[in-house]
């Protein structure tokens, strides 16, 4: 198909029950893995890079490539800042080409998080493209903060987002004990706000039953980076120990690393979509 934004299939992702990939890249590989799978899941897929990477060219510079390769490819592909820590980046993100921002402001005051995010939903409109909110604190190495359903309620009406981030018992990163879902949580947040895509932030490691669960209640985006990356260096990893030193160029050196990404992608597409 071609490069969409995320509103165009996160909407009817909600309302079938079902939920779209958003999957961290870092890289050509990377990217090329997740529209790989897509295509052979016959899925839309959305492709995020990480606020890190807009302090400095890295995102811009990227940005041909993801273009590119969402435009060749028969399936369609959002590409997302992810986790945007300021409306520069936001900025940046838009006149690269991506179709959908997020800004975090999670960690914010609320009316400063309501404002901010607003700001940036007006940005992202303008533009035509799609934007993502936080409400509730998904933490990473500091402490969650549990979405309120009222709060959840007056920061979407607030802001206009087309997607809202919430937090119902995930973390970023690997979990070092099993994570307590709140999915009633989440069902709630969903019922107060029906038909704004919910997003689940944390997907790595995240029980599938769990998983399961709350894109029965509400969430259309599972955000995946922490174990799809590590699936990119546990990969190149053991290609390197195969060729013990000897010479191999370095595109046929990444070949059955694109492999192994994409088979996780394919996977979990396929998990989100009920299959």
């Amino acid at each position: 198909m071609a490069l969409v934004t995320m509103k165009e299939m996160l909407a009817a992702a909600r309302q079938e029950k079902r939920a779209i990939g958003a999957f961290n890249v870092a890289n050509y590989e990377t990217a090329l893995a997740v529209m790989k799978a897509a295509e052979a899941e016959k899925s839309p897929v959305i492709i995020q890079v990480y606020d890190r990477l807009f302090q400095s060219d890295k995102a811009a510079d990227i940005a041909g490539t993801l273009l590119r390769l969402a435009r060749r490819s028969n399936q369609a592909i959002a590409l997302h800042l992810d986790h945007g820590s300021s409306l520069d980046h936001v900025a940046v993100a838009l006149h690269a080409g991506y179709t959908s921002v997020m800004f975090d402001g999670s960690r914010l005051p609320f009316a400063e998080n309501a404002a901010k995010t607003k700001l940036a939903a007006e940005l992202a409109h303008a533009a035509g493209c799609t934007a993502e909110g936080e409400i509730g604190h998904v933490a990473q190495g500091d402490e969650t903060a549990l979405t309120v359903v009222s709060e959840a309620v007056d920061f979407a009406k607030q802001t206009g987002v087309d997607a809202l981030a919430v937090s119902i018992g995930t973390a970023h990163g690997y979990y070092k004990a099993t994570p307590k879902i709140d999915v009633e949580r989440c069902r709630e947040i969903a019922e107060a706000l029906p038909g704004l895509p919910l997003v689940l932030h944390g997907g790595s490691g995240t029980p599938l039953e769990d998983v399961r669960a709350v894109i029965r209640n509400g969430i259309a985006k599972v955000n995946i980076a922490t174990e799809y990356m590590d699936t990119y260096l546990k990969s190149s990893r053991a290609e390197l120990e195969k060729l013990n030193g000897k010479f191999l160029p370095v595109d046929k050196y990444y070949d059955p690393v694109v492999d192994a990404c994409m088979a996780h992608a394919a996977r979990l597409i396929r998990f989100f979509a009920g299959k």
